[in-house]
């Protein structure tokens, strides 16, 4: 799976370094033949399930920094990102230097209002999330948008404050965002993956 964002960003011919941060020695190995250096493994602390991004990244920041790098923008891109195109990279960079912003994240619009959502009690009882919405039509709604989970460029400064959520939106169209969480993810973006690539098979 991760071959495929380090292709993405080595044909992108954006970037000085592409490096991946892991603690598995597998990972590094798959990640070293895929094109991408390996540096450094991460350590154990930013190496679970509740580890945020953001100490991942300042952590691979100190390490490139202390090795002799010049860092000045960083993008983060997830490994589970098959969907991800060179454009997607190039056009989001583009656009943060057009603005001189020092953030930019893609998103995509809610496939539908999540304004207008639902909770389930233990018994499967729906509950609304704010009863408020429920005699709204959903065009009359105000759009509202959510990260694609696939990447995330800011200055090493915004990414070394903690926080990179004041940023630019890059859109992405839902169509082509899959977050894979679960095995109903994976099928969807095999699919949306097969259409795709299918010109050049």
């Amino acid at each position: 799976m991760i071959t495929y964002s380090i292709k993405t960003a080595l044909d992108s011919k954006i970037f000085d370094k592409v490096v991946v941060s892991t603690d598995s020695d597998e990972i590094a190995e798959v990640a070293r033949l895929s094109g991408a250096e390996v540096p450094f493994l991460r350590p154990n602390s930013l190496a679970n399930d509740h580890t945020a991004t953001i100490p991942v990244i300042n952590h691979a920041i100190k390490n490139l920094e202390d090795g002799g790098d010049f860092i000045d923008k960083v993008c983060c891109i997830y490994p589970c990102s098959p969907l991800l195109l060179v454009d997607d990279l190039i056009n989001s960079l583009e656009l943060m230097l057009a603005n001189k912003s020092n953030s930019c994240i893609p998103v995509c619009e809610f496939s539908s209002a999540p304004q207008r959502g639902f909770k389930i009690d233990k018994k499967h009882n729906l509950q609304w999330v704010d009863p408020n919405f429920k005699n709204i039509k959903t065009q009359d709604l105000q759009k509202l948008y959510h990260d694609t989970g696939s990447f995330y460029w800011a200055s090493k400064e915004k990414w070394l404050e903690g926080d990179i959520s004041n940023a630019l939106a890059y859109m992405i169209p839902n169509w082509r965002v899959v977050d894979i969480d679960n095995n109903d993810d994976w099928i969807r973006a095999e699919i949306i993956y097969k259409i795709l690539n299918s010109s050049s098979e």
